[in-house]
């Protein structure tokens, strides 16, 4: 796999040109059960082939089980200088109910381990869980501000299918998930974590200041990006690219000098569609004159009309020519969006 993923990287080059690099993301899956070597090996591989600018962002997830004392110590050594730990609760109960591997002890020693080691450290933390309580709730925010970490990533529990969540609720062991028990803990966290000096600056994201994820605002602010690896996908504005979901498959085309990956052009109106999403989740909303520069007077008229019953519901407000989310928003602000989108301009 790290040999198709090198392969890869070199075999892309064009696509990037001169453009500078700017961060360097391991993420998807569970890149933290690669080797120290391994890791470097890769970024080796991309300063080898492309123009890093000189200090770039290179995080690591990794799921508290795979991070021993040795395996951090390593990493402190490499060129990660960003780890973002899967947490996701510090109860016993929580885990178990979402299938994770780690416990509460491991995901505590970790985050000791690394914070030791480590000053940009992101944790993962998920609200909406049946039966938590909103005191159960502030003690997991409680326990992340002990470690006095810088940023904070919080996701509403999803019922996926196929795992074993849906299963238990079918069988009445657990409660479904409650959207407003996810409101109620989701507006908690905002006024709670703002207290402690962190911006809420996207959706699921807060981060004291200078310690934004430099990776995922690069999204959200809609600059191109390259994907490596199995199921990756890349952005150059204009299109939109993946990789094959299967390893094997992967292996065995890259070692064919192919790239295994669909391509879909992106029409104007997708583009506009993207924009008006990503935006409308971060403190930076939605420019109006960039949308009449980049696609035209007739998107920025429509958004306006279909933007204006949900401005007098107090759930979006324009601050001069920017549209942005009101805190009484933000929780319904995908659906806000999908209301903004555009099928079809005629």
């Amino acid at each position: 796999m790290v040999d198709a993923l090198v392969h890869e990287i070199i075999f892309r080059k064009s696509e990037i040109g001169d453009a500078e690099i700017h961060t360097i993301y391991f993420g998807g899956g569970t890149p933290s059960i690669l080797s120290v070597t391994e890791i470097q090996r890769i970024i080796d591989s991309i300063y080898a082939h492309y123009t890093v600018i000189e200090d770039p962002e290179i995080t690591l997830e990794a799921n508290p089980d795979d991070l021993s004392k040795e395996k951090i110590l390593e990493l402190a050594d490499s060129a990660v200088n960003r780890l973002s730990i899967g947490i996701q609760s510090f109860f016993d109960e929580d885990l178990q109910l979402m299938n994770r591997a780690h416990n509460s002890h491991e995901a505590l020693d970790s985050l000791t381990m690394a914070c030791e080691k480590f000053q940009n450290i992101s944790i993962d933390l998920i609200y909406g869980i049946p039966n938590m309580s909103i005191e159960r709730w502030q003690q997991n925010i409680d326990k992340a501000l002990e470690y006095n970490i810088a940023h904070i990533s919080c996701y509403a529990l999803t019922v996926e299918p196929n795992t074993a969540l849906p299963k238990l609720i079918a069988k009445g062991e657990i409660p479904a998930v409650d959207d407003d028990l996810a409101q109620e803990h989701f507006e908690f966290l905002i006024t709670h974590l703002e207290q402690h000096g962190f911006v809420h600056y996207e959706l699921s994201n807060f981060g004291k200041p200078g310690y934004f994820s430099k990776n995922n605002t690069a999204y959200w602010q809609g600059k191109p990006y390259l994907g490596i690896g199995p199921s990756a996908h890349s952005y150059n504005k204009k299109q939109r690219s993946w990789n094959i979901n299967n390893n094997t498959k992967y292996i065995q085309a890259l070692q064919q000098n192919k790239l295994p990956a669909e391509i879909e052009d992106l029409s104007i109106t997708d583009q506009y569609n993207e924009y008006v999403m990503t935006g409308l989740r971060t403190i930076w909303g939605v420019s109006l004159k960039k949308i009449a520069s980049e696609f035209g007077k007739k998107y920025c008229e429509y958004l306006l009309l279909q933007a204006q019953k949900h401005i007098e519901e107090h759930l979006l407000f324009l601050d001069d020519d920017t549209l942005l989310v009101t805190k009484k928003g933000k929780f319904l602000s995908d659906g806000i969006a999908s209301d903004l989108f555009l099928v079809n301009l005629g």
